[in-house]
């Protein structure tokens, strides 16, 4: 595959700065995506968060994601899509430079002023992505929470097109830990485990996959680390 940014054109800022967002190679490599990448077309898209670990998909969390996805899909019928600090990168491209090189956590950061560039800065982008493949998907999903889950919501207004976003709010605010600094619980907890898991199965109905709703097994939404969020905030 050829690199995004090959490595003698790369940015010499560093990559571990409340700036990621604005890093050079960042806004290059999205750019890419949008403008010069083939995404790949499929009946399903699911947009999960990004993750401390990376590559993303070596994560513990985005290999829960995958074993609850592929039981009831097939390679075949979806394309996963991390979103986050990182901006919008398709699963087959987390192996690439920036997106594997940076170290900086959105989660982390109390800054408003940082927030609020991001919040605006990440809806641009999932909004561009969501026009770019518009006919690429039949229908999309997005597990997320927090300011991440602001900037979906926000783009899938501003352009249109629907996106499923879960955990529903009523499960979000039941799972409200007030006492923690990053107080909506981890994406690995059951509870939101399971509305990841009912809206993949109605997707599957929804684009002719599956004939009935697939009902996993309960033992597939446990998590041995049901409210570690540290995948998304180091306290």
């Amino acid at each position: 595959m050829t690199r995004i940014i090959p490595e003698e054109e790369r940015s010499n800022e560093p990559l571990d700065t409340e700036n990621i967002i604005h890093h050079p190679d960042m806004e290059r490599a999205n750019e890419w995506i949008v403008t010069e990448y083939e995404i790949p077309s499929r009946k399903i898209c699911i947009f999960v968060p990004c993750s401390k670990k990376k590559p993303y998909h070596t994560s513990p969390s985005h290999q829960k994601f995958d074993e609850i996805i592929y039981s009831l899909l097939g390679e075949e019928d979806v394309h996963i899509v991390t979103f986050g600090t990182c901006g919008v990168v398709p699963r087959e491209l987390d192996v690439e430079y920036p997106f594997m090189n940076y170290s900086f956590m959105m989660g982390q950061c109390n800054v408003a002023k940082v927030k609020r560039d991001f919040l605006k800065t990440e809806t641009q982008r999932i909004s561009e992505y969501l026009e770019r493949t518009k006919d690429n998907y039949e229908y999309r999903i997005a597990y997320c929470i927090g300011d991440f889950r602001e900037a979906m919501t926000r783009a899938a207004e501003q352009t249109g097109i629907p996106v499923v976003i879960v955990p529903h709010s009523k499960t979000i605010e039941r799972n409200i830990q007030p006492n923690k600094k990053f107080i909506y619980n981890s994406l690995s907890c059951s509870d939101y485990l399971s509305d990841f898991a009912d809206a993949i199965s109605k997707a599957a109905v929804q684009t002719n996959i599956s004939e009935n709703e697939a009902v996993l097994d309960e033992s597939a939404i446990q998590c041995e680390n049901d409210s570690d969020d540290s995948e998304w905030y180091e306290s």
